[in-house]
């Protein structure tokens, strides 16, 4: 099975008419509906998905939606034209009205369901069944694929209404969320790391629901009142949105012989997921069997480079469960995630995370989101002792294929060609010891100084004034220069050049998003359109004006407030 990608963008998609010449269905038209569904996808009750790959669900629209955003980048990289995001025919169906539509767009979208790995291990309480049939797209809805210049997208409401998954919830996402998670896909994508992305940001001028938060100023690792809080929708893009969780949940019901055809909707789903994702990688002629290992090993190829990247920047996904989990290797999900300040190996953006999907231990939460993986997969293998074998070997080696990806990108980050293990641990020593700025201290570092006048611009409290600790850091820094290969002005500048291609001078630090989501709940988006600009650019230098507003140290006063340094699972 292989998707015709002959569909080719317009010159400039301009109208919905035009987006609609480029309709392409191959999730609901390639695999199998819930046989139990309504045809007219008035699905919007939780109950029990016993088979099937989706569910067809209409998306509830929000009330008198009203325009906050789109991704300038985005749409020009689509052909989009900017017009086309304030469109009243684009906004309707973005904010999740679908009665309106040309052909051969459809009235009717899809949610998915999906299993639940935490760290590992399977659980099934989280579903109000106990049964795990009742856990998935609780609130999200896709509603649209299209093939741009021989790429597919698929086109998801997040927030978009109740679907069989919602478990009693209301299926809407609050404005809050909805710009973090905007803005994050966004800036993760201008960062060169793999990502969903973001196509547009309505909320609603009437509509509004309550949700559990912190009070003001408060240390408090629980929320502690109920808020009332103005509806939005995101619409977040990418090639599929097939999880591992996915291919986990048709992995148990073959093993457990949930129903007759459990073996059949496995291998669907898992094929599916070769020809969305990796058909440059594996080769259409070959036996599903070999496909699978091929999958597995490039998978953790994928997903092992994803996290050495998230590491590189300072990202923590927060909660990092199997079902968060993007089955095509990139950044899925910014629910609870955070970008450190000050540097912590224990980092951890999430009061419900824990020390196990806390910064520096993503690699060892990846792993166990592989094994997880390759455990359904093997249900593929049970009569093919070779393939089986082999992906055993590409599991049991994930740990040692992330050790080469980890060291090779702490290299990059300290400009050197191989990385010296000793000279990092007495970094990572000192960086807990003094209290550094993560992205200001790298950030620095990358201007090749010759002295610790920079890198103090990263410290915090009075490490500035601590004589024992300024010594350690001229010893580190000469041990480094020694290391470096860049001897004379011109090789220092080049090399310079090339480490501020891995060290980002602006991440977007909580801190940042929390003064424009309360502008935006006035009505007031200019912080987000600010925010947009400055996180697209986040290598490149910037105007003075941005440098004094974002290219400093989060204030002492900010620490350990709840909403600024640590938030509650995203609503």
């Amino acid at each position: 099975m292989k998707f015709s990608n002959i569909k080719q963008t317009l010159a400039t998609i301009k109208t919905l008419d035009d987006l609609a010449l480029l309709a392409d269905y191959s999730f609901v038209d390639t695999l199998n509906a819930d046989p139990d569904a309504k045809e007219d996808g008035i699905e919007h009750s939780s109950r029990q998905v016993f088979s099937g790959h989706y569910v067809p669900v209409k998306p509830t629209p929000i009330e008198t939606p009203t325009y906050i955003a789109h991704s300038k980048t985005f749409f020009k990289e689509l052909g989009f034209a900017d017009s086309l995001a304030t469109s009243p025919e684009f906004m309707r169906l973005f904010s999740g009205d679908t009665s309106q539509l040309p052909k051969p767009l459809r009235h009717v979208g899809w949610a998915t369901g999906y299993a639940l790995s935490i760290y590992g291990t399977e659980y099934y309480q989280q579903c109000p069944f106990n049964t795990g049939n009742g856990y998935g797209d609780g609130r999200a809805v896709s509603i649209l694929e299209v093939v741009i210049d021989s790429k597919r997208w698929e086109m998801q409401l997040k927030g978009g209404g109740q679907t069989p998954y919602c478990r009693g919830a209301d299926g809407r996402a609050v404005l809050r969320s909805s710009i973090r998670e905007f803005l994050a896909q966004e800036h993760m994508y201008a960062l060169n790391i793999p990502t969903s992305r973001s196509l547009s940001l309505y909320t609603s001028k009437t509509e509004t629901v309550r949700r559990p938060w912190f009070l003001n100023g408060s240390y408090s690792k629980d929320p502690e009142v109920m808020i009332e809080e103005a509806v939005a929708i995101t619409t977040r893009v990418a090639p599929s949105f097939i999880r591992v969780g996915q291919i986990e949940l048709f992995g148990r019901r073959e093993s457990k012989k949930e129903h007759p055809q459990t073996m059949q909707e496995l291998e669907k789903i898992v094929l599916h997921l070769i020809d969305r994702e990796y058909s440059d990688e594996v080769d259409a002629s070959l036996s599903k069997e070999k496909k699978v290992v091929l999958l597995a090993r490039e998978f953790r190829n994928r997903l092992t480079s994803l996290i050495a990247d998230w590491i590189r920047v300072g990202f923590c996904q927060g909660n990092f469960n199997s079902d968060n989990c993007a089955a095509g290797g990139y950044t899925l999900d910014f629910g609870p995630f955070g970008f450190m300040d000050m540097f912590d190996p224990k980092y951890q953006p999430w009061t419900g995370g824990g020390v196990h999907y806390s910064f520096l231990n993503q690699p060892q939460a990846g792993e166990r989101n592989f094994y997880m993986f390759c455990k359904a997969l093997e249900q593929h293998l049970k009569s093919n002792e070779n393939e089986l074998q082999e992906l055993h070997k590409i599991r049991d080696e994930f740990s040692q294929v992330m050790q080469v990806k980890m060291m090779k990108m702490w290299a990059h980050k300290l400009g050197l060609k191989t990385l010296n293990v000793e000279l990092l641990n007495e970094l990572i020593k000192l960086m807990i010891d003094t209290s550094v700025d993560y992205t200001i201290f790298f950030r620095e570092l990358s201007a090749v100084p010759d002295n610790i006048s920079g890198l103090k611009k990263s410290f915090y409290d009075n490490a500035i004034n601590d004589e024992k600790i300024l010594i350690a850091w001229s010893e580190w820094l000469e041990k480094w220069k020694s290391l470096m290969n860049a001897s004379t002005p011109e090789s220092r500048e080049k090399l310079s050049e090339k480490m501020k291609k891995v060290n980002p001078k602006y991440t977007l630090r909580e801190w940042f998003l929390v003064p424009a989501y309360k502008e935006a709940q006035k009505g007031n988006y200019s912080l987000i359109d600010e925010l947009q600009e400055v996180m697209t650019n986040p290598y490149a230098e910037q105007s003075l004006e941005i440098q004094e507003k974002y290219y400093k140290k989060k204030p002492r006063e900010l620490f350990n407030i709840a909403g600024v340094s640590h938030v509650s699972c995203s609503s």
